[in-house]
């Protein structure tokens, strides 16, 4: 699987700096994705049916949300790294999570139905991530005002920083 140096400080936006610290500087990015999946799936499977709809807070979301909000956060950010990847100019609109997360009524859906999204698009990331060209990995892009901006390969690990984020907090406050 494709190496992908681990970006360095002014490649992503502050915020971002918590994703980053999740992952390890051996490049293995594509790998972690590919193999953080199953993991995931096993961990999510073992939890009790009730816990998936458990919220810790009123104005906290459902295991259920958090994972269709990964998958959304996978999707959007390898969106972008495509558009960065082939050099849009244009700036990116953001996203409101709390009103996807609203709107997926994740709560309803069947667990292997979200998995099976949820790997699909875990798929087609690390394929977009193994084909795009090596110079495109440190261009630039614009998200929403320049606070926002991040280069290629930032992306891929936003994507996989994310990911463990919310599994953290899977495991601190919902189980």
């Amino acid at each position: 699987m494709r190496i992908i140096p681990k970006p360095q400080p002014g490649e992503y936006p502050e915020y971002a700096e918590m994703y980053m610290s999740l992952l390890p500087d051996d490049g293995q990015v594509l790998l972690h994705l590919k193999n953080n999946f199953p993991k995931a799936k096993e961990f999510i499977f073992s939890l009790p049916a009730e816990k998936l709809r458990y919220r810790y807070a009123p104005d906290k979301w459902s295991i259920k949300e958090i994972l269709v909000h990964i998958v959304d956060d996978e999707r959007i950010f390898a969106y972008r790294a495509l558009r960065f990847a082939r050099n849009e100019q244009e700036n990116l609109i953001g996203f409101d999570q709390d009103e996807y997360a609203k709107y997926s009524k994740a709560d309803s859906r069947d667990l292997e139905n979200i998995f099976e999204e949820y790997e699909a698009v875990r798929d087609a990331t690390i394929t977009l991530f193994n084909g795009l060209p090596e110079d495109s990995l440190t261009r630039m892009g614009h998200g929403t005002g320049t606070a926002n901006d991040a280069t290629v390969r930032a992306l891929a690990y936003h994507i996989a920083g994310h990911e463990l984020h919310h599994l953290n907090i899977i495991k601190e406050r919902y189980v």
